[in-house]
């Protein structure tokens, strides 16, 4: 609608909005022409034409000249111009004169001008007459006014009234770029935001609605298609509507494309950006460049920056600067920014707290923190409450917390779980959440779900030194997943099956890996395939790395070679730790062994 003096909005915009002058000359004003037209007009006016003074009147009106206005419109408005008691009214609201140009408006809608029907409706509504406004506004609507229809919109959505949409949607097909905006929104709000796997639920009609309000000059709708766009992963024509609503002074939209260009690698036009942003007081783009600075070690810079984050009212500047205090070791500091965080509803400050107590001793401190973030959703939160009762003891409690972590995806958590239902004897429930544990990147889950698959699988035939099988099961992919991890008793296993199947380099090369990572098992296997291969002294290495880390069987191998290399002294001293060593098959073997030396070297 025309709009109601000359420092009305529109609604969420920003942007003022011409004064009520902006009314046609006609119902549908068109672009006047030059100083000629208006000479033209001024003859005709003075000789009786109430059309030409309604015309010259309202071209006096749009440039401000509202002396020279006057005095044509109001001998317009005498000779029964419609428009002309429109612009009449906008003229006196703009002079002060509210309760006069309401009078003239009234004149021109009853005479059915839609334009002054919806000013008359937005008077009444700014003075509380909500009847009135309403029968106003819907005769400015239902005339096809685009303006009407969004005023009246307006009104019934702050009612709550179901037919607030009807003309919302309305006054957006007449091109009302706000109607269109708020009309986008609410479909999006029936969406709901994009799911735990960052699909995008997106509505595609509130698609079209924001672009057409984007294409009409609205930098939120702008904004609101570039992220709808860039979840969809089309990132060049969600940067140019970032840039555009950017441009236009919207600082998250500056702060978006700061996000975009950085993670096309280009960084340092990502902090024109964020610094634009920044600057016009958005958090996010603060807390960005203090973590850019952070990364560069300018320290001092990031603080800063971190400071005006939470200035501009984002917590997660708090939070950033307890995790800068902690790097520092400035735990008091730490512990501070943790806490204003936290007590702000910032989960991840929560859980941060209560890591920081717990390190400190605090256990008690730190619970209910950690309560508080789980419950706020923090996944970390309620992994580590599970620990939490794990160390007491309380393994019931443990479970509850890890489950509900590993339902979130929490891979460490689902190991727990699964290490638990193996312990009660639930292997179909074990499995299925070693599967998410091993699938999230756990090589322990990788290993564990190989051990139990393993387990169940019918012996295979023997094979031949030497001779290649190719084919792997899947326990035997999973071993090799957490094998290529680093876990090392999956090293040795992959070993094993490599051996089993003839692959004797294959089995060799996984020993070594075990071997050199510290695993007294991968160390002792790799001693047998090399004293199996001809390289007895390169396998006393390693049968000796073995036995010094507590490996029985290493030593008695150790003490064998000695004795046939006629080494006795040596040969019983390896025979002792055996038998020291265990296990009890290898203490009687190795018993043995040493009684034979120490008779032999004391014949």
């Amino acid at each position: 609608m025309d709009v109601m003096g000359d420092k009305a909005t529109l609604f969420e915009s920003g942007r003022f909005v011409q004064p009520f002058g902006t009314e046609p000359a006609r119902d549908d004003m068109v672009e006047m022409g030059d100083a000629d037209e208006e000479t033209r007009l001024a003859l005709a006016a003075q000789s009786g034409d109430a059309e030409a003074a309604s015309v010259l009147g309202a071209m006096r009106l749009r440039r401000g000249d509202l002396d020279g206005a006057e005095a044509h419109l109001r001998a317009a408005t005498a000779a029964g111009d419609r428009a002309a008691a429109n612009n009449l009214g906008v003229l006196l609201h703009q002079r002060g004169y509210p309760e006069e140009a309401a009078g003239w408006w009234r004149i021109a809608a009853v005479a059915g001008s839609a334009a002054a029907a919806h000013a008359l409706g937005r008077y009444h509504r700014e003075r509380g007459d909500e009847p009135a406004a309403e029968y106003w506004l819907r005769q400015s609507a239902e005339q096809g006014h685009a303006l009407g229809a969004y005023a009246l919109a307006d009104l019934l959505e702050h009612r709550g009234d179901v037919g607030a949409e009807h003309w919302m949607r309305a006054a957006a097909e007449r091109g009302h770029r706000e109607a269109a905006y708020r009309l986008a929104r609410a479909l999006d709000r029936t969406a709901g935001p994009a799911d735990e796997t960052g699909a995008d639920n997106a509505v595609p009609e509130a698609e079209q609605w924001y672009r057409q309000a984007a294409a009409r000059g609205h930098r939120r709708a702008a904004l609101h298609l570039g992220a709808i766009l860039e979840r969809r992963g089309e990132l060049k024509e969600a940067g140019r509507w970032y840039l555009t609503s950017a441009k236009d002074g919207e600082p998250r939209a500056a702060c978006a494309l700061g996000f975009l260009l950085r993670d096309a690698g280009d960084t340092e036009s990502a902090a024109v950006w964020w610094l634009r942003a920044a600057q016009d007081g958005d958090g996010n783009a603060a807390n960005a460049l203090g973590a850019l600075h952070a990364e560069r070690g300018e320290t001092q810079t990031a603080e800063r920056w971190y400071r005006a984050a939470l200035d501009a009212g984002d917590d997660n500047g708090a939070y950033n600067l307890g995790l800068l205090c902690a790097e520092q070791g400035r735990t008091a500091q730490a512990e501070q920014w943790y806490r204003r965080a936290a007590y702000a509803g910032h989960r991840e400050a929560a859980n941060a707290l209560a890591i920081l107590l717990l390190q400190g001793g605090d256990t008690t401190g730190a619970e209910p923190w950690f309560s508080k973030a789980a419950e706020a959703g923090s996944v970390d939160a309620a992994f580590n409450l599970g620990i939490l009762y794990a160390g007491r003891g309380a393994e019931e409690m443990a479970l509850r917390w890890y489950e509900r972590a590993a339902a979130a995806g929490h891979a460490e958590a689902a190991l727990q779980v699964g290490i638990a239902r193996l312990r009660d004897g639930d292997e179909s429930q074990a499995e299925r959440h070693l599967r998410c544990a091993a699938g999230a990147g756990s090589a322990e889950g990788a290993y564990r779900l190989a051990a139990l698959l393993d387990a169940r699988r019918p012996p295979e035939p023997a094979h031949e030194l030497g001779e290649i099988v190719q084919e792997k099961t899947e326990c035997e992919e999973w071993y090799e997943r957490a094998a290529t991890q680093g876990h090392r008793r999956a090293q040795v296993r992959v070993g094993m099956l490599a051996a089993a199947r003839g692959d004797v380099l294959e089995a060799a090369r996984w020993y070594r890996a075990a071997a050199e990572a510290g695993s007294r098992n991968g160390a002792f296997n790799l001693g047998l395939l090399l004293a199996r291969e001809g390289s007895e002294p390169e396998a006393a290495v390693w049968w000796a790395r073995a036995a010094d880390a507590g490996h029985g069987r290493a030593a008695l191998r150790l003490a064998l070679v000695y004795a046939r290399r006629g080494e006795l002294a040596e040969g019983q001293r390896w025979a002792d730790r055996a038998v020291a060593l265990g296990p009890a098959a290898v203490s009687e073997r190795a018993g043995r062994l040493r009684d034979a030396l120490r008779e032999e070297l004391s014949a």
